[in-house]
């Protein structure tokens, strides 16, 4: 496998031969970054149509198309693309990336956690969503082309969905390779049809004109507002474009979008609203209605493989937004299996998988139609990108130096923006805006309280530090044999000597020739390279302590590290190793609990169920003495 190690390129744009062209890495992005924007055309303004309802009058349809339009240009374009990408932690992006960016490590800073982590759990509702409502949308199309097959829809969707999730053990990196020539090819046939549509109705490009969408906002009242709902997820993939920034770089991103996505979406949803006009009906799915009879079940197969893609890519950005909260310690250690040796993104988390199969599963069945989805789908992100601008207007004073003035006024722009889209969205709760909604709760509760139990865990373990020289003189003193071999212990502590150390002295009077502590702490930036990644001391007689830092998209290695530590002077036997780590057993204290009951019986399961630190640092088993011992919080 691929391991992370000092030194190691940390631009994604570079690849072993050498620098990617900007063509070749944007045609990539294309198949990661700009599935699920690129698939919202087939739902997007057949929604907004549903949600103003009444008569699909000229000035109505300018007007969708607008806001649409405007929309486009000031989320992603503005927001996202130009603003939010130039705000990176070392080349990544993301709302975790930018937590971390603002120091929450360092400082207590609870308002800018609480965006962080609530946006970052949000995007697990999105998660579970975009997979049910994007292949549903596809398969609709049959309700046009074919009316009698209309009764296969949901159980055909649920059969795509059951192998996409099925599939995932095996890795993308074969069939990955082909997404971005099949995006390619659906961006330029939207495209087309979106142009076949204007030449129809040239008028339509009026809608450039911000009037329309401001007027449609003005009289048509409370329709007028909840239209937003539907309008808004022409952006749900935006915030994929930041997340996604450490895999391609910003400028293959930045290409792709202003040169391939928006002239083509733009090019579509103006084809959409200009056979709107010319009086096509726009109940079941307009997107449709743009395709002539004859090539519609080609455009419904190649929707359906698109949707797929857009699927793959938001299953994929779960898995690694996985990664980086366990990394940054507000998650619990699970299984992370490395799918292939070329890509260090290329990852399946087997829980993360099955329990949003479970769900998207579920929705679909549940909800039946996209249309019924589309109420769920866009509180999720609207929500998110609402703590994202809170978070930018932080980034703005804080790493830009920004006056509070300029800083408020375009980050409050986008805040009223975002403000406006996510009350939208917020009219549809009960209609199904509830299930992300508790999606999030549920992962902010458990994100939350793991880091508070792992918090309480480490005061716990707390304790006057003995000092290394008086340690060793008085193991001397008391004639403590000294055993052939190496012995690593794994510690939070920082100076002295830990708990697990002495507790291994306790109980097997006996200690190895040679020492070494080991501290492995991970970083609020995504990598560390070399001469910082690693600090080792000597502190006693054949006693060595090794600080190693990692960023939080860079795995640990723990052997790797100390063959790169004897370079440093640590005089260890790599044939004769023997690793320590503490296994920690929570129990109730009766006095002076940290937790309420419920949390602690809650992040005690979490402990249980949790990766062994052995799997979690690549520890060989073998090698692996484990220490257990009851931590009472």
């Amino acid at each position: 496998m691929t391991s992370i190690v000092p030194g190691e390129a940390s631009d994604p744009a570079v690849s072993e031969p050498g620098r990617t062209t900007l063509a070749v890495a944007g045609l990539a992005a294309l198949g990661i970054v700009f599935g699920d924007i690129g698939t919202s055309p087939l739902y997007t303004l057949k929604t907004a149509f549903d949600f103003l309802g009444g008569d699909v009058t000229p000035d109505r349809v300018l007007g969708m198309l607008s806001l649409l339009l405007w929309t486009l240009f000031l989320i992603t374009s503005i927001k996202y693309v130009a603003i939010a990408m130039s705000i990176d932690n070392d080349g990544e992006g993301g709302i975790l990336a930018l937590m971390s960016l603002l120091g929450v490590q360092r400082r207590h800073r609870p308002a800018i956690i609480l965006a962080g982590l609530l946006g970052a759990a949000l995007i697990y509702g999105d998660g579970a969503i975009t997979p049910s409502i994007s292949v549903l949308s596809a398969l609709e199309g049959l309700e046009i082309a074919a009316p009698s097959l209309t009764h296969y829809v949901v159980p055909t969707a649920v059969a795509i969905l059951l192998v996409l999730f099925a599939l995932q053990p095996l890795g993308t990196s074969r069939i990955g390779a082909a997404f971005g020539p099949v995006m390619l090819v659906w961006f330029i046939v939207i495209g087309a049809l979106g142009l076949w549509g204007i030449a129809r109705y040239p008028a339509v490009l009026e809608a450039v004109n911000p009037y329309y969408g401001l007027h449609l906002l003005a009289t048509n009242g409370m329709r007028g507002f909840a239209v937003l709902g539907g309008i808004f997820l022409c952006v749900t993939g935006a915030e994929a474009l930041y997340a996604d920034m450490g895999h391609f770089g910003k400028s293959p991103i930045r290409f792709a979008w202003s040169w391939i996505v928006l002239p083509c979406l733009v090019l579509n949803y103006a084809g959409q609203s200009a056979i709107a006009l010319l009086g096509e009906p726009v109940a079941n799915n307009v997107f449709y209605r743009l395709c002539p009879e004859p090539l519609l079940l080609p455009l419904i197969c190649l929707a359906t493989v698109a949707t797929i893609i857009a699927s793959q890519s938001i299953i994929t950005g779960s898995f690694s937004m996985t990664r980086q909260g366990i990394q940054l310690g507000w998650m619990p250690r699970l299984h992370i299996k490395q799918t292939s040796e070329r890509g260090y993104g290329q990852i399946y988390v087997g829980v993360v998988n099955w329990l949003l199969m479970a769900v998207t599963i579920a929705l679909t069945l549940l909800f039946q139609k996209s249309d019924n989805l589309a109420a769920a789908y866009g509180i999720a992100v609207s929500a998110t990108m609402l703590m994202t601008s809170f978070l930018l207007f932080i980034a703005m004073r804080e790493i830009w130096r920004w006056s509070i003035i300029t800083s408020g006024i375009v980050a409050g722009f986008f805040i009223v923006i975002d403000a406006g889209f996510f009350s939208s969205n917020s009219l549809k709760i009960v209609q199904g805006g509830y299930v992300p909604l508790l999606l999030a709760a549920v992962v902010y509760g458990i994100m939350l309280i793991w880091h508070r139990g792992t918090a309480a865990v480490a005061h716990s373990l707390e304790q006057v530090p003995v000092a290394v020289p008086e340690f060793l003189a008085d193991i001397e003193k008391r004639r403590i044999p000294r055993v052939p071999g190496t012995a690593v212990f794994l510690t939070r502590t920082t100076s002295g000597i830990p708990p697990v150390l002495l507790w291994h002295l306790r109980q097997n009077r006996a200690l190895h020739e040679r020492v070494v502590v080991l501290r492995v702490a991970t970083e609020s930036k995504p990598r560390v390279h070399w001469p910082d990644l690693m600090t080792v001391s000597r502190e006693g007689d054949s006693f060595w302590r090794i600080t190693a830092h990692f960023g939080f998209m860079q795995r640990p290695d723990i052997p790797r590290l100390l063959e790169e530590a004897q370079q440093k002077g640590c005089e260890v036997r790599l044939d004769d190793v023997t690793y320590y780590v503490g296994h920690e057993i929570i129990v109730h204290r009766e006095r002076g609990a940290v937790l309420p009951v419920w949390q602690e019986k809650l992040f005690a399961a979490m402990v249980r169920n949790a990766t062994h630190v052995t799997d979690y640092f690549r520890l060989p088993s073998e090698q692996v003495v484990e220490i257990g011992r009851q931590i009472s919080i």
